[in-house]
């Protein structure tokens, strides 16, 4: 999917213990992303492993974040979640 204008913002999100994220866009739309290919990929996501922390996921000016500030860009958010049906 091409972006051709800026994505809809997060307005609710859902942590899951198998560390998905349930994301809900201003839009409407639903959309599952998976969090465990950043789990591992740097020092700033390590702390993503505990349930406990991850779990504290939060909605915030239109991304997802925790606690210590850890984020992804809303674009990726949006464009590699996947569509609940």
């Amino acid at each position: 999917m091409q972006l051709t204008e800026l994505s809809p913002d997060v307005v609710a999100v859902i942590p899951h213990p198998d560390f998905t994220l349930t994301l809900t866009f201003e839009n409407g739309e639903k959309k599952k992303f998976d969090m465990t290919p950043y789990l591992g990929s740097s020092a700033w996501f390590e702390e993503l492993r505990d349930w406990d922390y991850f779990s504290q996921a939060r909605p915030y000016l239109g991304t997802v974040v925790w606690t210590h500030g850890q984020d992804l860009c809303p674009d990726t958010f949006y464009l590699d979640s996947v569509p609940i049906e």
